[in-house]
């Protein structure tokens, strides 16, 4: 089995996390392939690319890593195994202390892997070309950078005038993202597994402007009609462009989805509960009701 292998090296430790899976791989017959900066650091294995055969991939670092993760894998279907060295990893499959466990049985193939419906992006500019494009697992913001200035602009679902919008910016999230900076926006919190795609606007100007859930096959274009001169798209808080009037953001979900492990035992609803405080005050989790 060929694994992929990246990583954040802001972690401290990280260093021994690399040579325990170099120690590791030979009895698991796993052949590691490092992302540049990771291989700079293990000193052995393969060099990871875009391009390079995996069969899985494992991530160590947060909830960003693994959305990083996600994009090198650029839709082929390959499991990712986020291994959790950061604050919350509500995505990631395990904490660094289970990483050995996790890395067994992804090796034997003890595991599930959840089909994570993802969004496909671009910029259309004022001539109707294309100029960028983008998966998100999360989400795809327009917002306006620095500015303290509420931004104007137009929603369309399918071609029909859903509304328009001033506020500070528009998220655009998947049913996974919507744990993420929708949730803070006062987005719902919608299970993985109900494709859906929601819109959640950033401090609206007015109360009427709520979140919106849409069916997962819908096609929603923004036109920004006034604002900053020069607004942001940005995806999964990690990659975008600028974007300026007359040009439009079309967003879609993707035909191919992103795998995340999920190892015996784990649940959707035990995370939202350990890591999100879900469902109710300390002491009484799984307490009877009645």
């Amino acid at each position: 089995m060929r694994v992929g292998v990246v990583g954040h090296r802001g972690y401290v430790g990280l260093p021994a996390v690399l040579n325990t899976l170099l120690d590791s791989a030979p009895a698991l017959n796993l052949t590691l392939a490092f992302e540049d900066e990771l291989w700079d650091m293990a000193e052995e294995g393969e060099r990871l690319s875009q391009d390079t055969p995996l069969d899985a991939m494992i991530t160590l670092g947060g909830d960003g890593t693994l959305l990083r993760g996600a994009r090198l894998v650029n839709g082929r279907p390959i499991p990712i195994l986020g291994v959790n060295f950061g604050r919350l990893g509500f995505l990631t499959s395990c904490s660094a202390d289970e990483m050995e466990e996790g890395v067994r049985r992804l090796a034997s193939g003890d595991f599930e892997s959840d089909p994570r419906m993802v969004l496909e992006s671009c910029a259309i500019d004022g001539d109707r070309t294309e100029r960028c494009r983008w998966r998100a697992l999360n989400d795809v913001v327009m917002h306006k950078g620095g500015f303290a200035r509420l931004i104007k602009f137009s929603v369309f679902v399918d071609g029909e005038h859903a509304g328009s919008y001033s506020a500070d910016g528009l998220i655009i999230s998947t049913p996974t993202g919507s744990t993420g900076y929708s949730l803070s926006a006062g987005g719902p919190i919608v299970m993985p597994t109900f494709e859906s795609i929601v819109l959640a606007p950033v401090s609206p100007h007015t109360l009427a402007m709520r979140p919106l859930v849409l069916p997962a096959d819908v096609e929603v274009k923004v036109r920004a009609d006034d604002g900053p001169e020069e607004l942001l798209v940005t995806v999964d808080g990690q990659v975008g462009t600028t974007f300026t009037g007359g040009e439009t953001l079309i967003v879609r979900r993707a035909p191919e989805p992103v795998h995340i492990v999920r190892l015996p035992g784990a649940t959707f609803f035990t995370r939202l509960r350990h890591k999100l405080g879900w469902g109710g005050l300390s002491g009484r989790d799984g307490e009877a009701i009645g």
